[in-house]
C-alpha cells in the first residue's frame, strides 16, 4: 500500500469512527455558499481538525468540516471549506478531500467556485456552467505513482464534466429564471491575481473564466470514475477588463449577493441528478 493511499485509509477510518453515513453525491462549496451546508437535513458533522492528517483551509470564508445529510432525500456529503494549492499544501493533499468523499461512497460530484470572468459577455454575478477546463497551469494531481486502488494510470478526460448533468443544470436554471452562461474554466496556482497580459493570453487559449481551484479536484474525481458537474459564480471581471483593482473583498461581496440564487440552483440540481 502506498503512503498516499495509506493516508487516505487513515482519514477514512477517522470519519467512520464518527459516522457510518453513506453519501451518494458530494458537494464542494466555493465562496458565497459556505453556509449552504447548514440548510440541509444534517445527520452528522466531522471537523477537518478531527481527521488525522487532513489539510485545513486557511482562507477567510471557508469553514472546515464535512457535513452529512439529505438534500431533497438525496444523501450527500458537503465539503464546507476547501483547501487550495496556494496555501502551501502538496497537490495530493489538495485533492485528498475529493478522493475521500469518493471513498466514502459518493459517485457524483457537484463542485462550485468563485471565478474571474475572461469572456467579454460575462458580468459579475453571472453563473457559468463549466463545460471543460484547462489544466496545464497547475501540477497534475495524478503525478507520481498511480493509486491503482482509485483508478487507472492514464484516465480519459474527454468528458470531465458530464453532459447529462449539464443538461439538468441548464433545465433547472431555466425553471428558476436564472441566466446561465457556459464556458471553459482555467485554474491557476494563485494566490496573486493575473496580469492583463496573462488574461489576454488565457482568452486566446479559449478560457472563459479563471480561478484558483476546481480543476485539480475534478481530475482526481474523474480518475476515480465520479460523474461531475461544475458551476462558477463570476464574481469579478479579470485584470485589464475594468479600471478597478482586484481584491478578495469584491469577490466575497459578489458571491454573497447572489448566494440565494446559487443555493436555490444547487438544491434543484441535486434533487434531479
Amino acid at each position: 500500500m502506498s503512503e498516499a493511499y495509506e493516508k487516505l485509509q487513515n482519514c477514512l477510518k477517522c470519519i467512520r469512527e464518527k459516522t457510518d453515513f453513506r453519501p451518494e453525491m458530494a458537494l464542494i462549496l466555493g465562496s458565497g455558499l459556505g453556509d449552504y451546508a447548514e440548510s440541509i437535513d444534517i445527520r452528522a458533522e466531522v471537523s477537518y481538525h478531527d481527521i488525522e492528517g487532513f489539510p485545513v483551509s486557511t482562507v477567510p470564508g471557508h469553514k472546515g468540516r464535512f457535513v452529512f445529510g439529505y438534500v431533497k432525500q438525496v444523501p450527500v456529503i458537503v465539503m464546507q471549506g476547501r483547501v487550495h494549492y496556494y496555501e502551501g499544501y502538496a497537490m495530493e493533499d489538495v485533492v485528498l478531500p475529493t478522493r475521500l468523499m469518493g471513498m466514502l461512497g459518493a459517485k457524483k460530484l457537484l463542485v462550485t467556485n468563485a471565478a474571474g470572468g475572461i469572456n467579454f459577455d460575462f458580468a459579475p454575478g453571472d453563473f457559468m456552467l463549466i463545460t471543460d477546463h484547462i489544466s496545464t497551469m497547475v501540477p497534475n494531481p495524478l503525478l507520481g505513482a498511480n493509486l491503482g486502488e482509485l483508478g487507472p494510470r492514464f484516465p480519459d478526460m474527454s468528458e470531465v464534466y458530464s453532459r447529462r448533468m449539464g443538461t439538468i443544470v441548464k433545465a433547472e436554471a431555466e425553471k428558476l429564471g436564472i441566466s446561465l452562461k457556459e464556458g471553459v474554466y482555467l485554474q491557476l496556482t494563485g494566490p496573486s491575481y493575473e496580469t492583463p497580459a496573462e488574461i489576454r493570453m488565457f482568452r486566446n487559449l479559449g478560457a472563459d473564466a479563471v480561478g484558483m481551484s476546481t480543476v485539480c479536484e475534478t481530475i482526481a474525481a474523474r480518475h476515480m470514475g465520479m460523474e461531475i458537474c461544475g458551476i462558477s459564480c463570476i464574481t469579478n471581471l479579470a485584470a485589464g477588463m475594468s479600471v478597478k483593482a482586484l481584491n478578495h473583498a469584491e469577490v466575497q461581496e459578489t458571491a454573497d449577493r447572489v448566494a440565494k440564487q446559487f443555493k436555490e440552483l444547487v438544491t434543484a440540481v441535486v434533487g434531479q441528478i
